[in-house]
């Protein structure tokens, strides 16, 4: 058998090409794929070439945020054909210092698919056919499209990111940044019954669909600054924030408007960003980091399973996997995109 995939050589150099599929050993499953969401790191690396000290050095194959059907089960595997399951890309060791202690999201040997970060890298999902881990695998429920269960991963950051807060019902949320986590982390925090959100962006199209996934108010950075001053006032507004964006001015802004001994928990990431220090002290703010997840995903694809948090309001594009390179280019316009998906069609 033969797949087609999407191979990533270099910055902007993304091919489609073909190669053979394994059948299923022990343990495992055949895929066929249906979706498969373009993440920020999936474009830093078609951008960029990687991200920080992240490079693409070898060819690779994007793409963790999938969903697919078993077609195949390998020996001692009770998913059945036909099942559509979300893949879960995280392959933590185990048996490492920080697995022992439950903390497998520090796995010092973690594979996470479709990165660069070890070498040889970890190839990922953007491909027809693939074989995985059936332990890697979850069960998505009967009613839910393959798009939505796509978005078991992306979601499944947001769970994370909201666990690192001191409790989210009750309190006056801030989240800046309304990209696809953004707007994740908008449906998260409705979901836990926030009592206020306010999401930020430079973007209208963007500022929408938070509106749609559950925004109390919606601020565009830009065009209404002086709107936002209101909560910078008095020494802050809101408890918790959640930065999504990773832009520096977003971060002053998200500290500018915390409470003092607030919470902000940075999802977004990127390089070194000077902070105003005089302001985390005086205001004895609570900072937390927070990446990946483990748990989580389960709960993801049970969240979306019920619909108790609706993802389809991101799902902006859906595209097959020979246009892979349009998709990445629509992907990279906030003006036109959102969430954008390959799907597959095997002859």
């Amino acid at each position: 058998m033969q797949t087609r995939l999407a191979r990533l050589y270099a910055k902007g150099d993304l091919r489609i090409e073909t190669d053979p599929v394994a059948a299923p050993g022990p343990g495992e499953v055949l895929l066929k794929m249906a979706a498969a969401g373009i993440c920020g790191s999936d474009l830093h690396y078609y951008q960029d070439g990687g991200f920080g000290p992240v490079r693409v050095r070898e060819p690779m194959i994007p793409g963790h945020e999938a969903a697919g059907t078993v077609e195949q089960a390998g020996e001692s595997v009770t998913l059945k054909a036909g099942t559509l399951v979300a893949v879960n890309p995280s392959q933590p060791c185990g048996a490492c210092e920080y697995c022992s202690i439950g903390l497998p999201i520090h796995c010092l040997e973690m594979r996470f698919m479709g990165s660069a970060m070890r070498l040889p890298h970890e190839q990922g999902m953007f491909r027809e056919w693939l074989v995985v881990p059936a332990k890697q695998c979850v069960e998505v429920g009967a009613s839910i499209t393959a798009a939505e269960a796509a978005c078991s991963e992306p979601l499944s950051v947001c769970l994370h990111a909201a666990s690192r807060a001191p409790g989210i019902a009750g309190k006056k949320v801030l989240v800046t940044g309304a990209g696809p986590i953004g707007s994740l982390m908008v449906a998260v925090v409705s979901h836990y019954e926030a009592a206020e959100i306010v999401v930020t962006d430079l973007a209208d199209a963007a500022l929408a669909r938070a509106k749609a996934m559950g925004a109390s108010r919606t601020i565009n950075a830009v065009r209404d600054a002086e709107s936002f001053a209101e909560f910078q006032s008095g020494k802050g507004y809101f408890d918790l924030v959640f930065e999504c964006s990773a832009a520096a001015p977003a971060i002053h802004s998200a500290i500018a408007a915390a409470r003092p001994r607030g919470t902000i928990v940075q999802v977004g990431v990127s390089g070194d960003v000077p902070v105003p220090l005089n302001a985390i002290v005086g205001k004895e703010l609570h900072i937390h980091g927070t990446q990946r997840f483990h748990e989580e995903f389960a709960v993801a694809v049970d969240l979306i399973s019920r619909r108790k948090i609706d993802v389809r309001p991101i799902i902006s594009h859906r595209m097959p996997l020979g246009d892979a390179v349009s998709a990445f280019e629509i992907a990279g316009d906030r003006s036109l995109a959102c969430k954008v998906q390959l799907t597959f069609q095997s002859p």
